[in-house]
C-alpha cells in the first residue's frame, strides 16, 4: 500500500480491507474525543453524569437510525463515557448491501464512502461537533474511530456486557486519564 494519494501523505486505513462496511452485520464502535478530553461528563458513584455536551452526544446518537431509514439500522447497546462513546450498531439488509458478495474489496478502495459504517460515523461526528462547538469552542473528536465486526453471539454478549459495565469499571481503567492516554 502506498503512503501517498494524489501526492499527499495519507495514513493507512484502519478498516479491515477484506470487509465491506455496507454489509449486513453488527459492529462495535468506539469514538473518542481528541486528547481524551472529558467533554461528556463524569462518573459519579459508578454512573455517568452527562454534561451538556454529553447530552448532545447521547441525543444525536439516538437519532442515527431515524436519519438513515434506507440503511435499516438498529441501534443496540450504547454508553456515553467522559471522553468516548461505545455502541453496537447493526446495519440490516438494505438496497445498498444486497449484492455485495462479488466486489467486496473494490468497495473498500480509497474513494468517497456513502451508505456504510464510515459515512454513519462521519455524519454523527459532524452533527455533534456543530452543536458542541456552540457550548465549547475547543471541542473536537479524535480523527478516527475504532470498530470491530461482531462475528457471533458469544462475542456480541461479551461486548454488550462490556458496554453496560463500562461506567462501573471506569475507576479501574487506566486508559481514561490524561497522563496515560
Amino acid at each position: 500500500m502506498t503512503d501517498f494519494y494524489r501526492n499527499k501523505y495519507r495514513i493507512p486505513p484502519a478498516r479491515a480491507q477484506w470487509w465491506d462496511y455496507k454489509d449486513n452485520a453488527a459492529y462495535f464502535i468506539t469514538i473518542c474525543t481528541a486528547d481524551r478530553q472529558p467533554y461528556f461528563g463524569e462518573i459519579v458513584n459508578d454512573k455517568m453524569q452527562l454534561s451538556e455536551i454529553g447530552k448532545i452526544v447521547e441525543t444525536e446518537w439516538q437519532k442515527t437510525a431515524d436519519l438513515r431509514p434506507d440503511m435499516n439500522l438498529i441501534l443496540d447497546k450504547f454508553v456515553v463515557m467522559p471522553n468516548h462513546i461505545h455502541a453496537i450498531i447493526i446495519i440490516g439488509k438494505n438496497e445498498f448491501n444486497e449484492n455485495n458478495d462479488e466486489n467486496q474489496l473494490q468497495q473498500n478502495e480509497f474513494i468517497p464512502q456513502s451508505k456504510n459504517l464510515s459515512s454513519i460515523i462521519r455524519g454523527y461526528k459532524s452533527t455533534v461537533s456543530k452543536y458542541c462547538k456552540k457550548l465549547s469552542s475547543d471541542f473536537t473528536w479524535q480523527t478516527r474511530f475504532h470498530d470491530r465486526i461482531i462475528r457471533n453471539f458469544d462475542e456480541y454478549n461479551r461486548i454488550a456486557e462490556y458496554i453496560t459495565n463500562n461506567p462501573i469499571n471506569w475507576k479501574n481503567d487506566t486508559h481514561h486519564t490524561e497522563n496515560n492516554a
